[in-house]
């Protein structure tokens, strides 16, 4: 199984990235995770841009269409979604990438639920296909671990493999 995995958050100690990188190392055998690492390239959203299809534009989808399900982690702004999130999404409504798209949300700060809730109706209104099952939030912000520290915290990784394992059985039971 493929996911790709989309960070809402170009900071280089980002702890959104940091939670999808450690996704990443701890998936199993027959779980690949991707992190797009793009999503800073992509171009201000602009309609009058889209015919001409911008290369990174083009890779994000390419990546979204070939991917079985996808991962989002995207800090909260000002009780909104991130900046680079919104771009990303507002690129992909005119096309076929997120419909039906299992997808989970992952949320690395129990206080960012404004944000977390206004993206999943963006996702549900491009017909994403939110696995609640499957999205989680962990207390990571505060907690003064990164990358390895996630991946190596036995309930966050225990939580991270049984939402891998649920967005996996969600996307497999539609096919």
């Amino acid at each position: 199984m493929k996911i790709l995995a989309l960070s809402g958050s170009l900071r280089a100690a980002s702890l959104n990235s940091a939670l999808l990188r450690a996704l990443a190392r701890i998936a199993p055998a027959d779980i690949h995770v991707q992190l797009f690492a793009g999503v800073g390239a992509l171009p201000l959203f602009n309609p009058d841009l889209e015919a001409s299809d911008p290369a990174p534009v083009a890779a994000l989808r390419q990546a979204l269409l070939a991917a079985d399900a996808v991962v989002i982690a995207s800090p909260e702004y000002a009780h909104g979604v991130s900046g680079v999130m919104k771009n990303a999404l507002d690129w992909m409504v005119s096309n076929e990438s997120f419909i039906n798209k299992p997808l989970a949300l992952f949320n690395a700060s129990p206080r960012a639920t404004l944000a977390h809730a206004a993206l999943r109706e963006t996702l549900l209104t491009m017909s994403a296909r939110v696995v609640d099952a499957a999205s989680i939030t962990l207390p990571i912000i505060g907690a003064g671990i990164g990358e390895d520290g996630i991946a190596e915290h036995p309930e966050m990784r225990a939580a991270l493999l049984a939402a891998l394992r649920r967005l996996q059985a969600d996307a497999t039971s539609q096919l």
